[in-house]
């Protein structure tokens, strides 16, 4: 593991291996550099990128400072392009695709942008996200509640039938995802403007002319693909792209192809 220090002096750790342009790979909730989809996914996209994977900040290896804001999250992936040399392409999955969007928004020192699946609720294929889970999970956090904040995460944010989300504290996993969970007030906040059922709110990306593909599952639910239509239309530069078979937990077989394709 390495290390850099963010604007606000923040440790970030990361990951990095392969040879090529840089290619950052941003995680969701509840991931880390050792535990999420992008460690598999490194690994097979290594023959043709310098990959970066990296814990973000409360996560795993990086520090942390209060209080939160997304800037600080931009900033964390600004100096991993600068510690790879100026200029990166990026990829962002879940909430960390928000996250992704937000620092193309600032930071022009992203030459691509791929995006898988960002939570965005757009019609009324689901219910929205509102602004009282936003408080809830707050106060679950503050009073370290930890696994009720990701069985509300799980139940409202995501969308999960209660049934599958009563039976989570028996996963090998829980332990890891308890650990993380502090930090789902930062995805909240990341996701929730555009989680309102409506499409309006995706247009604060539209000045993103940064390069984009915009990639959903073909067996993830309408909404989730219903809202991935929509950011491809916002943005002014975005290709849309549906990976037949696939779901919100992607296969790294079947996306590291497609994100070769696009970055190459």
């Amino acid at each position: 593991m390495k290390t850099v220090i963010s604007k606000d002096g923040t440790k970030i750790g990361f990951d990095r291996i392969g040879e090529g342009m840089p290619l950052i790979l941003v995680d969701g909730a509840l991931c880390s550099r050792t535990n999420g989809p992008n460690g598999a996914l490194a690994a097979l996209l290594k023959p043709h990128f310098t990959v970066y994977t990296y814990d973000r900040r409360g996560r795993g290896e990086s520090g942390d400072r209060a209080p939160y804001a997304t800037e600080r999250e931009v900033e964390d992936i600004e100096a991993l392009i600068e510690e790879a040399g100026g200029s990166a392409y990026v990829y962002g999955i879940s909430s960390g695709a928000a996250l992704a969007l937000d620092a193309a928004m600032r930071l022009p020192s992203i030459r691509k942008l791929a995006l898988y699946e960002a939570p965005f609720v757009t019609d009324d294929s689901r219910e929205p996200v509102t602004g009282d889970y936003e408080r809830a999970m707050e106060a679950l956090i503050r009073e370290d509640r930890r696994g009720a904040a990701i069985k509300l995460f799980m139940r409202k944010g995501v969308g999960l039938p209660a049934p599958i989300v009563a039976m989570m504290p028996l996963m090998p996993a829980w332990a890891k995802l308890k650990a993380v969970a502090h930090t789902l007030p930062y995805d909240t906040r990341l996701t929730i403007e555009g989680q309102q059922g409506r499409k309006e709110p995706l247009d604060r990306w539209s000045t993103v002319r940064t390069p984009t593909l915009v990639a959903v599952g073909g067996k993830s639910p309408a909404w989730m693909r219903h809202g991935m239509e929509a950011l491809a239309e916002a943005l002014p530069n975005a290709q849309h792209r549906t990976l037949p078979g696939q779901t919100h937990i992607v296969k790294p077989a079947a996306l590291a192809p497609v994100l070769a394709d696009f970055f190459r």
